[in-house]
């Protein structure tokens, strides 16, 4: 899929389409809000073979808010260490390079989409790429892939074209034209609407931040993955897991009744490529109760999950800002109050349903699960 900013337009382009076109590439270039650069760095300087944890925390140690989540990760009982940790250096350490690479990446998404799109956009956008992140790294562990946590930056990524088509329609309508229903996440019709879709536009902010060439083809070819140039197994996994989710909540919802075949047809397509016909029945299987087991983790949002919140505030059940200082308080607390003993059978089982920041043992709860998937 081509991604030149400087090709030609079609000559059957509208002057709206035309508009559109180049409102987007000012947004690209000059209109998004900044990925913390800080995170970028620290992917290249923790890739590869050999990678360097003191370059990681001295980039670690000039960011003030990562600085406090990398803190706040070794600190916290979840992880079960016995002495409290202060330096970066030593965090890094202890962290290793794909906790810190997978840590730093999705608090800089979640804080950069959060910037450029209202709260109401944002939570679907996050929800999807969160768990388009998941369920790719989840694939990858299955087909073996030699780096999971690609699959899940990867994942993590894949959409993010979306955002300055989002920005624009934001700005409200400039022309006479209704924007279509079915748009998001539709390249084609994208394409009819805007002259570009959100993998070229993917494809130039890749460019643009200096992410690897294997991710440079993800975020343009997730939705042609027989053009992949680079990592087409890479491509085909998230392919897999986008494609699975699409099925689940197709955009435009569809009528009660209808089943989007074709997408599914593509995501049996694609999971036998990669697996095998005889191997795919049991890895999609297992897929489905990876979904069942992570969506409740996504839908808690980033913000329960790593005690942040816009403000510094989070707001429980009954409306009132909670601080950040005590949700680590309570989530602290409630540790210290229910490790000594198990929980009963039935405890255990609760599914997890509670809405954020009304219990410290939920909160509890999704982050040992969120750890558990994502550092393993």
């Amino acid at each position: 899929m081509p991604t030149d900013t400087h090709a030609p337009l079609q000559a059957h382009l509208t002057l709206a389409q035309i508009a559109r076109e180049q409102r987007l590439q000012v947004i690209v270039r000059k209109g998004l809000p900044p990925f913390r650069q800080t995170a970028l760095e620290l992917a290249k300087a923790l890739d590869g073979e050999s990678p360097d944890l003191k370059k990681a925390g001295k980039l670690i140690s000039t960011d003030p808010t990562l600085s406090s989540q990398v803190l706040r990760m070794c600190n916290s009982p979840l992880l079960g260490l016995h002495s409290r940790v202060i330096s970066i250096d030593h965090a890094a350490t202890l962290l290793g390079p794909e906790r810190l690479r997978s840590l730093a990446l999705t608090t800089s998404m979640a804080d950069f989409a959060g910037k450029a799109l209202p709260e109401s956009q944002m939570s679907g956008f996050w929800q999807h790429s969160f768990l388009t992140a998941m369920l790719s790294q989840f694939l990858a562990e299955r087909w073996k892939y030699f780096e999971k946590y690609q699959a899940y930056i990867a994942g993590l990524l894949h959409d993010i074209g979306q955002v300055p088509e989002w920005m624009l329609l934001n700005e409200g309508p400039g022309d006479a034209d209704v924007v279509p229903s079915n748009w998001l996440d539709n390249p084609a019709v994208e394409r009819e609407y805007f002259a570009i879709d959100h993998c070229q536009l993917g494809g130039i902010m890749a460019r643009s931040w200096g992410l690897m060439p294997s991710f440079l083809d993800v975020l343009e070819n997730h939705h042609t993955p027989d053009l992949a140039q680079r990592d087409s197994v890479l491509v085909r996994l998230v392919a897999t897991a986008d494609n699975f989710l699409s099925a689940k909540d197709p955009t435009p919802p569809l009528e009660k009744g209808e089943l989007p075949e074709q997408v599914r047809q593509e995501f049996s397509q694609l999971g036998q490529g990669l697996f095998g016909e005889s191997e795919w029945p049991r890895v999609a299987e297992a897929l489905e109760q990876e979904y069942t087991r992570v969506l409740p983790i996504a839908k808690a949002g980033l913000d329960s999950l790593f005690g942040r919140s816009r403000g510094n505030a989070e707001r429980g059940s009954d409306g009132d800002a909670r601080p950040v200082a005590r949700l680590d308080r309570d989530a602290d607390q409630g540790f210290r109050e229910t490790s000594p003993q198990p929980k009963p059978a039935q405890a255990q089982a609760r599914p997890l349903t509670v809405p954020p920041g009304s219990a410290p043992t939920t909160f509890l709860s999704r982050c040992k699960s969120f750890f558990r998937r994502l550092f393993s």
